[in-house]
């Protein structure tokens, strides 16, 4: 840890990080973080399977590198019994909001259900798709 962020004073001292704020780390300033940071298995699962999705060696080896620089720097919080009962409010939420809480998006909301069940923030660069649980997970735009 770093002085810097031992010194640095947030309004969100421990969240959840969104996929989206660990694949643009290096490009965010880190006073926008909280102190401690964590991600869901959900993420890495979406990081693993992101190697397999580019077919260029050099692009797969900088995902390696980033997969591997991810798990040595944030805990990961299991998806687990807790997170799967919080997903159901989660995709009951979505529901109500006349939105598909599945497909695509599902991923989303997993992440956003591991949020739930550990009363964490969700920071995320991708606010909008997050409105319609946001009455039951604090989420913070970076």
């Amino acid at each position: 840890m770093s002085i810097k962020t031992q010194l640095r004073v947030s309004e969100h001292p421990r969240a959840l990080l969104d996929t989206s704020v660990v694949v643009d780390i290096d490009s965010i300033d880190e006073a926008e973080l909280p102190v401690e940071c964590s991600i869901s298995t959900i993420t890495l699962a979406e990081l693993s399977a992101g190697l397999h999705a580019v077919m260029d060696s050099a692009q797969r080896a900088a995902r390696q590198v980033a997969l591997q620089y991810v798990e040595s720097t944030f805990q990961s919080v299991p998806f687990d019994s807790e997170a799967a009962r919080a997903y159901g409010r989660i995709y009951a939420a979505v529901r109500a909001a006349g939105q598909k809480p599945r497909g695509g998006r599902a991923v989303d909301f997993f992440i956003a259900a591991t949020a739930l069940s550990r009363a964490l923030p969700l920071f995320t660069r991708n606010a909008v798709d997050f409105t319609a649980v946001a009455n039951l997970v604090e989420i913070v735009s970076v």
